[in-house]
């Protein structure tokens, strides 16, 4: 049985998007959250829901990891949605209400607007971790910073923290699962109970948890001095990553596109 991938680690393939160099996949994702943020109206977000459909297509990413990425941040979307839509003492006409609290129409579209804007952001930056390796993602960041070695921004040391803060990210949650599961079938329950109840189970879990994580971070550690990680200065390259013309074609037509409409919508 084939293990499932946990969100935001790379999921290996040959699509168009893979092939893309890290650096336009970082440029078009840029482009993406700016035009998510700009955008004024539904109309908008339906076109960058579109684009962001398209392109989880196109990368053969399977639609379900997509979707768990989305559930990772449900408690931040049902927090946005309630805190746009209730209202205290509403003087206006409200969809329910319940004593003095009430449901108002124009918050509850505001709030659908804004959790739609959160559901794009993760679909749109959650592609580039699916189909970007480590190495590559690396390599990428450290390319983009490189301009600013000559102020001795060390580029090299900064794009190797974020590179493994991200990947940390969905080893973070395999253990989470394993431990948990662990603990549920020595008769742990976390389904039971308040929320007090459901907030001390979670202890047993989080001990192991950081334990592993440290030891990780330890086994890490000693792997890249083993190997004489010294930073960025010096470092040289299997395969060194260029721009081609159908990246510069990507990043030309896919910017243009996503800022215009932006703009535009």
């Amino acid at each position: 049985m084939k293990a499932p991938v946990p969100f935001g680690q790379y999921v290996p393939g040959d699509s168009f998007v893979h092939r893309l160099e890290p650096r336009v996949k970082m440029g078009l994702v840029a482009a993406f959250m700016l035009m998510v943020f700009t955008v004024e109206g539904f109309a908008g977000l339906a076109v960058a829901a579109g684009l962001a459909a398209i392109a989880v297509a196109v990368s053969s990413v399977p639609p379900r990891i997509v979707v768990r990425g989305v559930r990772a941040v449900s408690i931040i979307l049902a927090f946005t949605l309630i805190a746009h839509s209730l209202r205290w003492n509403p003087a206006t006409a409200t969809l329910i209400r319940v004593g003095p609290i009430g449901v108002d129409a124009q918050g509850l579209i505001t709030g659908l607007f804004f959790v739609v804007r959160i559901v794009l952001l993760v679909i749109g930056t959650s592609l580039l971790t699916f189909t970007t390796s480590p190495v590559r993602l690396a390599d990428g960041l450290e390319r983009l910073m490189r301009p600013l070695e000559v102020v001795r921004f060390p580029a090299g040391e900064v794009a190797m923290m974020l590179t493994v803060a991200l990947r940390f990210i969905p080893t973070t949650a395999e253990e989470a699962e394993k431990i948990i599961v662990a603990q549920v079938a020595r008769g742990a329950r976390f389904d039971t109970g308040g929320l007090i109840k459901r907030a001390r189970a979670y202890v047993p879990v989080l001990v192991p948890l950081f334990v592993n994580l440290f030891r990780r971070a330890d086994e890490l550690a000693t792997a890249m001095e083993a190997r004489c990680y010294r930073g960025g200065e010096g470092r040289t390259r299997f395969t060194e990553s260029r721009m081609t013309a159908t990246d510069w074609v990507a990043l030309a037509l896919g910017g243009i596109t996503m800022i215009s409409t932006g703009v535009v919508l």
